[in-house]
């Protein structure tokens, strides 16, 4: 393993921040007649007409995490908190609000997020690490432990194209943790797979977590974000419902599931 570097942050400075961030997809795209956008202009029919189309992921989101925290992100299907992830990882921009992520961070959001799928393993490898600022020298180091961590040793020269879902988890997983970011963003990516590598996966973050690297992860495995997390953020509808302890957090949302299970 490459020895552990981790940016020197005062504990107390954040370095995950969101300040009253919203994000608003339009349902759908609509033909607004030359009366209704000279309206608009004029400032007049805004209320009703404005909003109606768009869906609010996210409404005035508030948080901060401190360096070496895990902080649990839990909520129903549809609470926004893959796009609150994907607010602070800067794939998509709030419709209004701040966020801000403070150090190199690698992303887990998505199944093959980041691989060009007519590249081989090899070649994702290096291009993953280049994005997260890792020159070909240092990366050629990692390979080997890359590939052993990722059990891929006879896929490693196959497009990523040809690669399951279980694969492409395992190798954007193992490129994410050799690659030593001083933050790392998990979305649920650990579901796919084996038992066994599931476990694996989990030793290597809890490993992460004691050289005290700052750890962000969604799932709706309640073991896991008791067995990660000292500390949860719920979200419902897009807002921000708790933000406290784990064991807290988890009973005031497991009450919640009880109460309406059919929606969960």
């Amino acid at each position: 393993m490459s020895e552990a570097i981790l940016l020197q942050t005062d504990p107390a400075t954040p370095v995950i921040v969101a300040e009253h961030v919203s994000k608003a997809y339009h349902r759908r795209a609509r033909r607004v007649s030359l009366r209704h956008e000279a309206a608009r202009i004029l400032g007049q029919g805004l209320g009703r007409d404005q909003t109606d189309d768009r869906l609010w992921a996210l409404r005035d989101v508030t948080f901060r995490i401190r360096a070496g925290e895990a902080v649990a992100l839990v909520g129903r299907n549809g609470s926004g908190k893959t796009t609150l992830l994907r607010v602070l990882c800067h794939v998509t921009r709030p419709t209004e609000g701040h966020a801000e992520v403070r150090g190199r961070y690698a992303t887990l959001i998505a199944l093959g997020a980041g691989f060009n799928m007519d590249l081989t393993g090899r070649e994702n490898i290096f291009l993953n690490a280049a994005i997260q600022g890792v020159g070909p020298k240092e990366t050629a180091g990692l390979i080997d432990e890359i590939v052993s961590f990722s059990e891929l040793y006879d896929f490693l020269d196959t497009p990523v194209k040809r690669y399951s879902s279980g694969m492409l988890a395992r190798l954007g997983f193992s490129i994410a943790i050799h690659i030593l970011p001083d933050i790392i963003f998990i979305d649920e990516v650990l579901a796919v797979g084996d038992a066994a590598f599931q476990e694996k996966c989990m030793d290597r973050i809890l490993e992460l977590k004691r050289e005290g690297r700052t750890l962000m992860f969604v799932s709706h495995a309640p073991e896991m974000v008791r067995r990660l997390c000292e500390r949860s953020i719920w979200l419902h509808n897009g807002r921000l419902m708790l933000d406290g302890p784990t064991n807290e957090v988890m009973a005031a949302y497991e009450e919640m599931l009880h109460r309406e299970p059919s929606h969960a």
